[in-house]
């Protein structure tokens, strides 16, 4: 295989309308696709908040969250990946699905959650490279610019040693749960009335 060609692999599906279905995805640094099991326990969690749902997936990545949500009847994900390679992947895997209700958007995710969208979200990934601060910058500018709609959950995974992270006083923890290297969490965001 060539030095610079990137090596491909899969992400499959769990469960839905495109079940067991497996994908192709690059193998690019710092792509690190969720694994089955945190996706089965993190979809469980959001079971009876998925169908209808506004989804916004910060660091796509593989899409293994954005694609999950949209198998289980989210209503439209917006999906930012930085690497030019990956978005054109996940493009690819939306035309192979025949889905229509998802955009992806390839550019900075702090640059894109910097500027204010033009409708909030009811369910947001935030599953970024690890040991970059990322998942705290991700979590102010959502905050900052307002993407969250009322009782939006949130999750987010982040490096196991990464014990606590700050999230505004309006996110109550819902869930938590660390497996091998990671630490994941559920948030919902309810605003002061």
């Amino acid at each position: 295989m060539a030095k610079n060609r990137p090596a491909s692999g899969q992400v499959r599906i769990i469960a839905g309308q495109w079940r067991s279905r497996r994908l192709p995805i690059h193998d690019l640094e710092g792509l690190r696709p969720t694994t089955d099991r945190v996706r089965e326990t993190l979809f469980n969690w959001l079971a009876g908040d998925l169908a209808g749902a506004r989804v916004l997936d910060c660091f796509g990545g593989s899409g293994a969250l954005a694609l999950e949500a949209l198998s289980r009847y989210a209503r439209y994900a917006k999906v930012f990946e930085l690497q030019t390679s990956a978005a054109k992947q996940l493009q690819q895997n939306l035309v192979t699905l025949k889905c229509d209700c998802a955009d992806v958007i390839q550019g900075d995710s702090l640059t894109l959650l910097a500027q204010a969208p033009e409708q909030g979200f009811d369910v947001v990934f935030i599953d970024p490279p690890f040991r970059k601060g990322l998942a705290e910058q991700s979590i102010r500018l959502l905050s900052q610019q307002h993407w969250l709609n009322d009782n939006a959950q949130i999750y987010v995974e982040t490096e196991s040693e990464l014990a606590q992270i700050e999230v505004p006083s309006d996110w109550v923890q819902l869930k938590e749960k660390k497996a091998g290297q990671v630490i994941y969490r559920l948030y919902q965001y309810q605003p002061q009335q």
